[in-house]
């Protein structure tokens, strides 16, 4: 549905949808069949023996290797970097993320994995793919939450919960015993 929706445009906005996978191509043309076409997928590529073993790896669609996919995309669709939405969910993601942010482009993840999250621009948890559209709704398209409500209700979905949230992570732990010994002594001078 994503791909539909983005596909078919939006109000004034042209969207090409493609998939980066660390996975092996093959796995992921097959769980992606009829709903993206086979051409907007990127994995790992692999050459096979007579026996139908992996002789070696053709091409790694992981890490540094989806930055020089996006780079390969982006030379093909001419367009700038700044024109790039990038959603990831994993460590796989971190180098293409980094890249696109750099360059001015977009990054949503799709993850609360702390690495990733903290990279992204914006964060989008929900159990529905099409969720992934708010921030680029909001933050490419400017549209404000009524619109956002009423585009998805075209699409006959029900914006049931919607919370943003700021987070921040801590991590606490005792003080040594040599730092509780001199917090003491630095308060007496």
């Amino acid at each position: 549905m994503v791909y539909k929706i983005l596909d078919s445009g939006i109000e004034g906005h042209r969207f090409d949808f493609y998939v980066l996978s660390a996975a092996p191509v093959e796995v992921i043309q097959s769980a992606l069949e009829g709903i993206i076409p086979a051409d907007h997928i990127y994995g790992t590529e692999f050459r096979y023996n007579a026996s139908g073993e992996i002789d070696m790896i053709v091409r790694a669609t992981a890490g540094y290797g989806k930055v020089a996919a996006l780079d390969q995309l982006q030379a093909k669709l001419q367009i700038g970097p700044d024109h790039i939405v990038y959603v990831g969910d994993g460590s796989s993601d971190i180098h293409a993320m980094l890249h696109v942010n750099v360059r001015d482009g977009f990054t949503i993840a799709v993850s609360e994995r702390k690495h990733v999250a903290q990279i992204a621009k914006r964060t989008v948890l929900s159990d529905n793919a099409l969720a992934v559209l708010v921030p680029i709704l909001e933050n490419i398209v400017g549209w404000q939450r009524p619109q956002i409500r009423e585009f998805f209700e075209s699409h006959g979905f029900l914006i049931q919960e919607w919370d943003s949230v700021r987070t921040d992570w801590l991590t606490l732990r005792p003080a040594s015993s040599l730092y509780s010994q001199a917090a003491p002594e630095a308060t007496r001078l």
